[in-house]
C-alpha cells in the first residue's frame, strides 16, 4: 500500500473533500487543513512528500506559505487556483511552486502530474541526501567524510537520520537508547554531534532543536 504523506491546503471544504477522498482511493495518505496557520504547524511536525496548495486562504495568502518553506524544506507543491492569469502563474514559480494548476481540475490529470513530479523529486533529493548523511557498515559518513562517533553517537544520529524532517521527544530518543539516562546526557550527546558535524551555520541548521519537544534532523 502506498504511504506517500499529502497536505491539501484549501479552503474550500467541499473542493479539499473531493480532492481528498479521491486520493484516498490512490491509496495516497492524506491530510487537508484550511488556512496557512496550521499548514505551517503540519509541515513542522511530519513528514510529508507533496503540498497541494491554494493561493486564496483565510488567514494568508498562499504565496506567504511559498516564501515560507522555500528554504527550509524540500517539500514539491502543486498549486491548484482559480487566478489563471499569467502574473499569478509566474509568481508561484518565482517564489518555489513546482506545478501550477487553474480550477476546475481534473483529478485524474491531478494524480498523473503528482505522480510525475514525485518521479523527479525523489531523485534530486536521493542525488543530494547522498551527499550529506550516509549510513554504511556500521559508519556514517557526513558530506563524503568519516565522523568519528561513540557508539551511542552512532546510534543516536543513525536514529535522527531514518527519522529525517521528523521531530523525536527526547521521550521517544531516551527510550529507544537505553544507554541514555536522563534529557541531560541527551543533550550533552546532541552537543557532541553537533561538534562533529560543524559549528559553521550551514552545518548547525541540519540538527535543529525544537525547544521543550526534541530533536530533528532536517537535509
Amino acid at each position: 500500500m502506498n504511504t506517500i504523506k499529502v497536505l491539501i491546503v484549501e479552503d474550500d471544504e467541499i473542493v479539499a473533500n473531493l480532492i481528498q477522498e479521491y486520493l484516498q482511493i490512490c491509496h495516497f495518505n492524506v491530510m487537508s487543513v484550511h488556512t496557512i496557520t496550521d499548514a505551517l504547524s503540519h509541515i513542522k511536525h511530519h513528514d510529508y512528500q507533496l503540498l497541494l496548495l491554494d493561493l486564496t486562504l483565510s488567514d494568508f495568502s498562499g504565496f506567504d506559505l511559498l516564501q515560507n518553506i522555500k528554504n527550509s524544506v524540500a517539500l514539491p507543491v502543486i498549486v491548484i487556483s482559480a487566478h489563471s492569469d499569467t502574473q499569478s502563474k509566474v509568481k508561484a514559480f518565482k517564489y518555489g511552486a513546482s506545478d501550477y494548476m487553474v480550477k476546475p481540475i481534473e483529478l485524474e490529470e491531478l494524480e498523473a502530474r503528482m505522480w510525475a513530479l514525485l518521479g523527479r523529486h525523489s531523485d534530486i533529493r536521493t542525488a543530494e541526501e547522498k551527499n550529506i548523511f550516509e549510513i554504511k557498515n556500521n559508519f556514517i559518513f557526513f558530506k563524503q567524510e568519516l565522523l568519528e562517533l561513540t557508539s551511542l553517537e552512532f546510534e543516536l544520529l543513525s536514529l535522527l537520520i531514518k527519522n529525517r524532517h521528523q521531530t523525536m521527544t527526547r521521550e521517544t530518543l531516551a527510550k529507544s537508547l537505553s544507554s541514555i539516562s536522563s534529557h541531560r546526557s541527551l543533550d550533552h550527546h546532541i552537543k557532541n554531534i553537533r561538534k562533529k558535524i560543524g559549528n559553521d551555520g550551514s552545518n548547525a541548521s541540519y540538527l535543529k532543536t525544537e525547544y521543550g519537544v526534541g530533536y530533528r534532523l532536517s537535509f
